[in-house]
């Protein structure tokens, strides 16, 4: 089993749904607030099931939320199908949209479940989709030594913040016995240092630069911003 055919179903990942709610509703506040201003053209790449994702749409002129999993994109399909402005596609659609149409490209938490070669081949794709000047924003990068236990005390602390601490104490427990825990065990994550992503951004063409904070619960993790050189 792959990554991609692991999401391509109900994971144990989310202890409930307020914890799955709380999550994407948390990523896109942050990505509203890092938009582009006016009214950008924006690729959210690996978007997950993106429940929140109506709150992006309102400062967009194109949201395009593509994801590997045929399980999600049907139900990206149903929750934002009649969103004139919103496109749901799969990563082999990316060549629909026109080069250099895009302001911004969002990828978070994806690159520990690529190779390195699929690593590549994407950041030349996203290269051309994006206009002159646009970005490249890659978020929840797994350092080195940043393992499962931060994880789970960066859980802990939105769970308590946000009313959901108890299931989260079993949720964790679930997900110790969990499909999700033998695929990480037998598939990996990549882990990627501060260097080695700006090495890697920047031989495919961008200007990178680390951002100062991450998006979403773990501030253990980091994000990148990457413009054309």
């Amino acid at each position: 089993m792959s990554w991609r055919e692991y999401w391509n179903q109900d994971t144990p990942i989310y202890v409930n749904a307020r914890h799955k709610a709380v999550h994407y509703e948390l990523i896109a506040r942050q990505l509203v607030d890092a938009l582009p201003q006016g009214q950008p053209s924006v690729l959210d790449f690996g978007c997950g099931e993106a429940l929140s994702a109506g709150l992006v749409a309102k400062r967009c002129q194109v949201l395009h939320l593509c994801d590997g999993a045929e399980l999600v994109r049907a139900r990206l399909a149903q929750k934002f199908g009649l969103l004139g402005n919103v496109a749901v596609m799969a990563p082999e659609q990316l060549g629909e949209i026109p080069e250099a149409s895009l302001d911004l490209i969002f990828v978070n938490s994806v690159l520990q479940y690529l190779s390195r070669a699929d690593l590549d081949g994407l950041l030349a794709t996203w290269r051309r989709l994006l206009k002159p000047g646009g970005q490249l924003l890659i978020a929840d990068v797994i350092p080195p030594n940043v393992g499962l236990l931060t994880d789970v005390a960066a859980l802990l602390k939105l769970s308590a913040q946000n009313g959901f601490l108890i299931a989260s104490c079993f949720g964790l427990v679930r997900i110790f016995f969990s499909d999700y825990r033998k695929a990480r065990t037998a598939l990996g994550l990549a882990h990627y240092s501060e260097a080695e992503m700006l090495a890697i951004l920047s031989a495919a063409g961008y200007d990178a630069r680390r951002r100062a904070q991450n998006f979403g619960h773990n501030p253990a993790r980091m994000a990148f911003v990457g413009r054309f050189k």
